[in-house]
């Protein structure tokens, strides 16, 4: 399973899904836990709050998450909640440490 997580430090979910210009890509599989990559995305949000929801801005970043079952993040607006959710990812948001997410899929996973 890989789990996508917003984060400016490497430790810490600590970024905002929409200013987000990364995503650390964890392959979470067989009671290990391992960083695949880092990937590189373009920010959805113009990050002044006014933004409105773009169909065309939105959709090739949530295809470049496409394949993670879940993502973290510190906030995310309603809209891109549901979307994401409409499409069977599953959003954590709240400012937590890389390592205790990490550890939780871990045990969780089979």
């Amino acid at each position: 399973m890989l789990i996508a997580i917003a984060s400016t430090d490497g430790e810490t979910v600590n970024e905002h899904f929409g200013r987000a210009d990364r995503f650390l890509i964890y392959e979470i599989a067989e009671g290990r836990r391992h960083l695949l990559l880092i990937r590189r995305v373009n920010p959805w949000s113009a990050g002044d709050g006014s933004h409105e929801f773009s169909e065309e801005r939105f959709t090739p970043l949530a295809a470049s998450l496409a394949d993670c079952a879940r993502i973290y993040c510190s906030h995310i607006g309603q809209r891109p909640r549901q979307e994401l959710e409409q499409r069977g990812i599953t959003v954590v948001a709240g400012t937590r440490r890389i390592s205790e997410i990490t550890e939780e899929e871990n045990a969780a996973s089979p």
